[in-house]
């Protein structure tokens, strides 16, 4: 239980931290955004490709603003040596990463659902009909992807380049989860098959559970060189 406490206590940190700052709210609010709206316009006026394009564009926003919300999780810890005060905690180093990763897959599994009615109304996407589908599909995406860039972020914090690095080297290993995450989607705003949908949805708890195992495994490596 005191494993428990501690990554609640990290998980509650980071979002009243991120609450007062609203540092990373704003970029990836405002990045996933303007990405919707640009692809939007992109498309033009040919009403079925806008449709068909929902389910992608809202997963590339929600990829791209991931990126930075979990590198300013990392960032804010590093600038005030918050991070290495919480390394010298008598817990598992698992827990310090199930914390910031629980803080990271509340705020994107937040702007994920605040971007589904966006997504809709901009890319004419029906979703009323599959909406708790949609609404896993989101919380379970999310979370695959929070594990990779959580754990990525904290193994290119200390470095000059982190910024470009991070997405680099993460994207290649969230892609199944990107892929199964559109799929989901897809099966849900333009086929309207929901137990299709709901294949992928397990497909999608999978990743999220051999993702998750292997990295609070290693966590402890990465933080310790």
């Amino acid at each position: 239980m005191n494993d428990v406490r501690a990554l609640l206590a990290i998980a509650g940190k980071d979002l009243r931290s991120e609450a007062r700052s609203r540092a990373a709210t704003v970029a990836t609010v405002f990045f996933s955004s303007v990405t919707l709206v640009v692809l939007a316009f992109a498309l033009g006026r040919d009403a079925d490709l806008m449709t068909r394009a929902a389910p992608g564009a809202l997963w590339v926003a929600l990829a791209f603003s991931g990126v930075i919300s979990a590198a300013q999780s990392y960032q804010s810890d590093l600038e005030g040596g918050a991070f290495e005060a919480l390394l010298t905690l008598p817990v598992p180093r698992a827990a310090v990463f199930l914390g910031k990763l629980l803080a990271n897959w509340v705020t994107m599994t937040v702007l994920g659902a605040a971007l589904l009615p966006v997504t809709a109304l901009l890319f004419d996407a029906p979703i009323a009909g599959g909406l708790p589908v949609l609404l896993a599909t989101i919380a379970l995406g999310t979370l695959g992807f929070a594990i990779i860039a959580t754990f990525y972020a904290a193994l290119t914090a200390n470095l000059a380049a982190r910024e470009s690095l991070l997405p680099v080297l993460m994207f290649p290993v969230v892609v199944p989860v990107l892929l199964a995450a559109v799929r989901a989607t897809d099966a849900v705003m333009i086929a309207g098959d929901t137990s299709l949908a709901g294949d992928w949805v397990q497909l999608l708890a999978g990743f999220d559970l051999m993702y998750v195992v292997v990295t609070s495994a290693i966590f402890h490596i990465v933080v310790e060189e």
